[in-house]
């Protein structure tokens, strides 16, 4: 149990990391000049490759949980409201990378739906959610 636990932090950590940066890549995007095309399609280019790369992260992060949760009974009895609350937030991640996928289609594509300053409060919302998962999971409030 001890090594699945360890590959999905492993796993977790890296998918964040692109979480964390995916979002900054919106911010340059929708701050690039009218007639930047080579900054543009650079952007779209990084983004895209960071997609694709969290994308394969975040499938084995959310496996390994299942695999904790399901295979090992982590959360399972009384006492372990902390694990629904977890799985919620989890699922609200996954939404969170469903929307970065969404929002670089409309960056590629030329519609940027939002300003710069709405993409760096965008970007701050991976790290509430990363700062109630570690918290749900160490100290299990209930």
């Amino acid at each position: 149990m001890l090594w699945v636990k360890s590959f999905h932090i492993v796993f977790v950590v890296s998918w964040f990391a692109g979480l964390f940066y995916l979002p900054r890549i919106f911010v340059n995007l929708a701050m690039v000049a009218p007639g930047s095309v080579a900054e543009r399609e650079r952007l779209v280019l990084m983004g895209r490759k960071l997609l694709r790369f969290m994308t394969m992260l975040a499938v084995p992060a959310v496996a390994l949980g299942l695999w904790l949760w399901l295979g090992y009974g982590i959360g399972q009895g009384p006492g372990n409201g902390w694990l629904h609350v977890k799985l919620l937030v989890v699922v609200l991640i996954i939404g969170y990378h469903s929307m970065c996928a969404l929002e670089l289609h409309r960056l590629a594509v030329g519609q940027p739906p939002h300003g710069h300053r709405w993409y760096r409060w965008f970007n701050e919302l991976p790290v509430l959610m990363l700062v109630a998962v570690v918290i749900l999971v160490v100290v299990k409030p209930f």
